[in-house]
């Protein structure tokens, strides 16, 4: 899972990158809220940690960028000195998911953050997952699927499992090409442009997602990423789902 961490505390920011990463997630650290919105307007990311006070603008109000301008909700966790009720009832009234008062205590931060991602996508840890027609059995790295009422069996290479899964967990959420990449390749790897093509495009295959009864479409987002949609069995039609990645004017809107 992949992690944004919001604090002008550079010391704070390695604090919780270094507790959050020995418990296996990815994390991405700012220190300024307008650059955190330049790079969500760019990216994808699966949590947000917050500071409430940073020199530009404040946690609160990158907040309320996030509501209203992301496609899909994320959830935030708020991590600050400010200790009052009043304040506590601010930030969540404000749209956090939960709330944390400094000096941090590395194991609730990680359990805190763990039970906010099983609440936001609790498919990530189960073995066996369904949407739809599609079943992945992670153990052995299959999907199961009925198109035209025929039974099918796609085996797929871990990587192909991976990536396919992350598409599946994030229905009608545009997903960027750097988050696609650490969630299946790791952060540390870097791959050609063209790898993530070409596995994408097996999984299109190989689960025959070009067919208008999977029940599922795999589109490109230009200069973003890649988007699952969710259609109508019907007909094919594209059912309610964001277009595009936050859009350029949804982007200027900064507080």
């Amino acid at each position: 899972m992949r992690i944004a961490i919001l604090d002008d505390d550079e010391s704070q920011v390695e604090l919780i990158t270094l507790l959050l990463e020995r418990a296996g997630f990815t994390c991405h650290g700012f220190s300024e809220g307008r650059a955190l919105l330049r790079q969500l307007r760019r990216e994808s990311y699966d949590l947000l940690v917050l500071d409430w006070a940073v020199p530009d603008i404040s946690g609160t109000e990158v907040l309320a960028w996030v509501r209203n301008n992301l496609p899909q909700p994320i959830p935030v966790l708020f991590v600050t000195g400010r200790t009052s009720e009043n304040d506590i009832v601010a930030g969540l009234a404000a749209g956090a998911d939960d709330y944390m008062i400094k000096p941090l205590r590395g194991s609730e931060l990680v359990a805190r953050v763990q039970a906010l991602l099983r609440r936001a996508y609790p498919e990530a840890v189960r073995d066996q997952v369904s949407f739809g027609r599609y079943r992945f059995e992670a153990s052995r790295n299959e999907a199961h699927f009925e198109i035209s009422g025929v039974a099918r069996v796609a085996q797929l290479t871990q990587k192909e499992f991976d990536l396919a899964l992350i598409l599946f967990r994030n229905l009608g959420r545009p997903l960027s090409r750097p988050h696609i990449r650490e969630a299946v390749w790791g952060r540390d790897i870097e791959i050609p442009s063209r790898t993530m093509d070409t596995h994408v495009s097996r999984i299109r295959s190989k689960l025959e997602l070009t067919q208008p009864d999977s029940g599922f479409r795999l589109v490109p987002v230009y200069s973003y990423g890649y988007r699952l949609d969710q259609v109508s069995d019907a007909d094919g039609r594209r059912a309610e789902s964001p277009d595009s990645a936050p859009s350029a004017t949804q982007a200027d809107r900064e507080p």
